[in-house]
Order: C-alpha cells, then sequence, then structure tokens
C-alpha cells in the first residue's frame, strides 16, 4: 500500500539522520575523552580508534531504541500537524490500520537488536576489557604526545619536540625522572624505542646528548655526555584481565544462579522487548488536537519513555539484589507499560480523551 511504504520510508530516513546526530555526538565525545587520557600516557595513541569502535559497538543496543522511537515521533508529529492523519481517517485508514507497517518495522529490528544485545555487546565489551588491560601491562611511550609533556606510567615524565614522518624516531627529548634522594634529567637530540629480545624489556635508546643527575648543589651531582644511552623503560605490576558483568556470554548467564547474572541477562532481553512496547507507546501520543499545541503529546511521549528506562534500571536494581524472582525478572515492567500503551492507544485511535470524561 502506498501509504504503507511513505510512512516507512519517512520513518527511516528520519531515524537514519536522528541516529546519525546522536552517533556523531558520541563519538566526539568518546575522542575527546580518549584523546585527552592519550595525553596523559593513560593509553596508547594507536588504541584510540580501537577502543572508539570497541565503544561505540558496546552501545548500539541501547541507542537504536531510542533513535527508533524518536524517529516514530517526529513523522508521526508531522503529519499530525499537517492534517494528513486527518485525511487519512477521514478515508478509511485509522491508527490501527498505520500500527501494521510500523510495527513489522519494529519487530525486525527486534531480532537485529537480539542479536546485538545478546553477542555483540557482550563480544565488545570483552574486547574492550581485554584491550584495556593490556594498555595497562604496555611498556611503551607511544601515549606522548609532540609538543607536550607527558606522565607514563612509570612516573617519569616526557617532552618530545617533534616526531620523524616514521613516528618511530623522536627529535630533541627531554626526561625527568626520580631516583632514591636523587633526580635525573635527561635531554637527547634523537631517540628511538628497543625491545631486548631475551628478556622482553623495552628501552628508550638515546643519541648524543647529556644527562644529569643528583640534587644540584651536592657534591654527587653529575653531568655526563653521552653518543647513546639506553634508558630503561620502567614497568608496573602485571595486571590481569577483568571481564566485567556486562561483557559475560549469554550462555554463562543462563548457566549461574546468581542474582547478578539474572539481572544482567534480562537487562539484555529487555532491550528488544522494549522495541515492540516502545513502538505502541509512539504511536499512542500521535493525536492531534487543535486546542493543544502538538509539544504536550511530545512531552507525554518522551516523559513515559524515560519513565520505562527507569523503571527497567530501578527492576534491575531489586533483581541484582535477590528481591525479585528471577523467573519473574522485568517482565512485571513490560506488562505495565504494555497495558498503558494499549489503554492510550485505544483511546486515541478512537479520538478519545486519556480520561475518561462524559461525551467523550
Amino acid at each position: 500500500m502506498i501509504v504503507d511504504r511513505a510512512l516507512v520510508r519517512e520513518i527511516t530516513f528520519t531515524s537514519t539522520a536522528v541516529g546519525v546526530i546522536i552517533i556523531t555526538i558520541f563519538v566526539v565525545v568518546r575522542l575527546v575523552r580518549f584523546l585527552s587520557e592519550a595525553a596523559a600516557g593513560d593509553i596508547p595513541v594507536d588504541s584510540i580508534f580501537l577502543l572508539l569502535g570497541l565503544k561505540l559497538a558496546s552501545n548500539l543496543d541501547v541507542m537504536l531504541p531510542m533513535v527508533f522511537y524518536v524517529g516514530i515521533l517526529m513523522v508521526m508529529n508531522r503529519w499530525s500537524r499537517d492534517h494528513e492523519l486527518i485525511v487519512l481517517t477521514a478515508s478509511g485508514i485509522g491508527l490501527g490500520r498505520l500500527l501494521q507497517p510500523v510495527m513489522l518495522m519494529g519487530v525486525a529490528l527486534s531480532v537485529a537488536l537480539t542479536f546485538s544485545s545478546f553477542y555483540l555487546t557482550p563480544l565488545s565489551v570483552r574486547y574492550t576489557d581485554t584491550v584495556t588491560t593490556e594498555n595497562k601491562n604496555r611498556v611503551d611511550i607511544k601515549g606522548v604526545v609532540p609538543g607536550a609533556f607527558s606522565e607514563t606510567r612509570g612516573q617519569d615524565v616526557y617532552y618530545v619536540e617533534r616526531m620523524a614522518k616514521n613516528k618511530e624516531l623522536l627529535i630533541n627529548v627531554f626526561i625527568y625522572g626520580e631516583q632514591p634522594n636523587k633526580e635525573g634529567v635527561v635531554v637527547a637530540q634523537t631517540g628511538h624505542q628497543y625491545v631486548d629480545d631475551l628478556t622482553g624489556d623495552r628501552f628508550l635508546v638515546l643519541k648524543n646528548g647529556t644527562r644529569y643527575e643528583g640534587n644540584p648543589g651536592q657534591a654527587d651531582y653529575a653531568v655526563v655526555e653521552f653518543e647513546t644511552y639506553a634508558l630503561r623503560i620502567k614497568t608496573r605490576s602485571h595486571v590481569q584481565a577483568i571481564i566485567t558483568l556486562k561483557g559475560v556470554p549469554t550462555q554463562d548467564l543462563l548457566n549461574s544462579t546468581d542474582p547478578r547474572m539474572a539481572a544482567e541477562f534480562h537487562w539484555r532481553l529487555a532491550k528488544p522487548v522494549s522495541i515492540i512496547i516502545l513502538v505502541l507507546l509512539a504511536m499512542s501520543f500521535t493525536h492531534y488536537d487543535v486546542r493543544r499545541p502538538q509539544f504536550y503529546n511530545t512531552i507525554m511521549a518522551f516523559g513515559a519513555y524515560f519513565l520505562y528506562a527507569n523503571m527497567l534500571g530501578y527492576g534491575s536494581a531489586l533483581l541484582r539484589k535477590g528481591k525479585i524472582d528471577p523467573e519473574l525478572g522485568l517482565w512485571w515492567v513490560h506488562l505495565t507499560f504494555v497495558v498503558i500503551g494499549v489503554y492510550i492507544f485505544s483511546r486515541r485511535s478512537r479520538n478519545r480523551s486519556l480520561i475518561p470524561l462524559p461525551g467523550r
């Protein structure tokens, strides 16, 4: 049907546009955070985009329901504002008929969200935890940003004026480090990283420089010029990878009796289930009333969304504490909003007010 195709096309286009905006904002915020961590030496520069991609993949199942919900609201509000819904109703096409193609879209998205929530997101979180742990155990100076002072995990302060085009050769290097009862400063024209094949230790090999060691004004203060100087990069104790609850494989959740595992499983299940309920809620708040501005319905629609999301979060917290039977899970929240959505939709589809009043 022409109306079905037009509705599906507009919702798809609008949801895509909203999704691009939300993802762009997410990427920019995360990128700024990762850049600041790289400048502080907490993560290597070459891991920024890998972590950015993993973070995006692990948050898709949270963003997609909201994007789809907003897309439906924007399209249906425009149709209502332009009186297209009135024309369709007069032609015998009511909200119940329009709900069918939108619900089919919701089912298709729910299937994709099931894969994302149960497999893609936990996998992305596990990779993120692994990469983060490897970065903590990694001993190098790739987090040093040219033209800025940087503190490494070994608590040394580095300053590199610039890097060669191959990103391996450091030019005009300054290093400050502390040892028991004395300080040391090393300056060199160039430097590069070297890994000992036998021990696996990493060294910063400096060329043509000077080493200043000791306390200024004391007899043991020494100044040494060198052609080649290998500075061992300090290490920290090895950190074991810890997989967070969000990264536990779904099969392990099903095999566990831990309330926290049950809460995580129902939280993952809630995302694809919520799509169907959000479609019903979004279509319920498309009623046009000439006596009230359209933004009242929009406020109510977003209020319902945030109430639903917060109730799911509250129910998940109760599950983690063992105050709710794991078999009940979050179904009581879903059922509550299904009832609310069906009630509102039935009233709106018959052009009735939400609260039964005489004559309405």
